[in-house]
């Protein structure tokens, strides 16, 4: 199978996610942001993650990929229950990261931005969305202790290393692929078992940590 994606986008780090907890063998295509026709050829829309199966047929939607994936042999991984407390707390980060995120994404090697029009395009896009990158980074420091802050939080949430709920669920689909991209923000503390369980799944699933380019 393949899978197309950008290395960036949470919802393709999801769909990578249940490749690497279950083993199976993957091929990854990383596209250009501006590359409009490959997408659109495929499922009709500009949009990743998508899966091309086996028989050749395209599925998009990064959880319709991991329920697709996840049930392919029988043996479901995802059999823990999901918890409110978690899903609230994503809901208020969610809120307001991607101003730390996206001005640093703009800024990273990512290969989905390898060409000068990738990268502006992304950036013409995004500051359309949410702004100025310059002035949510002049924000950084406020931003930073509003994370900080909560990562304290979730750190009283986590039960086990290897699972947020203590069984493999949904949870831990939604939350590695915003603490896996906030590695590329500078400055943050991670609490020990938000870190410990962080580094395991990246582990599990295969998927590289950003620390080494944070900005």
């Amino acid at each position: 199978m393949k899978l197309y994606v950008y290395d960036h986008c949470p919802f393709c780090i999801k769909a990578r996610m249940i490749f690497g907890l279950k083993n199976i063998p993957l091929e990854i295509k990383i596209l250009l942001s501006d590359d409009e026709t490959t997408p659109v050829s495929m499922i009709g829309q500009k949009m990743v993650p998508i899966l091309q199966k086996d028989d050749g047929s395209y599925l998009p939607e990064s959880m319709d990929i991991v329920h697709y994936v996840d049930k392919l042999d029988g043996a479901p991984l995802l059999t823990g229950k999901r918890s409110l407390a978690i899903d609230e707390w994503l809901r208020k980060v969610n809120g307001y990261v991607n101003r730390l995120l996206i001005p640093r994404f703009a800024r990273s090697s990512f290969d989905e931005f390898a060409t000068p029009d990738a990268r502006a395009w992304f950036v013409r896009k995004k500051e359309a969305a949410i702004g100025s990158f310059e002035e949510h980074l002049a924000h950084t420091p406020g931003l930073l202790k509003n994370i900080n802050d909560d990562l304290r939080a979730l750190d009283k949430l986590i039960q086990k290393p290897n699972a947020v709920n203590g069984q493999l669920s949904e949870d831990d689909i939604h939350l590695f692929p915003l603490l896996r991209n906030l590695t590329l923000v500078a400055g943050i503390d991670y609490p020990g078992r938000v870190a410990a369980w962080r580094d395991n799944m990246a582990k599990q699933t295969a998927i590289n940590l950003l620390s080494s380019r944070a900005i």
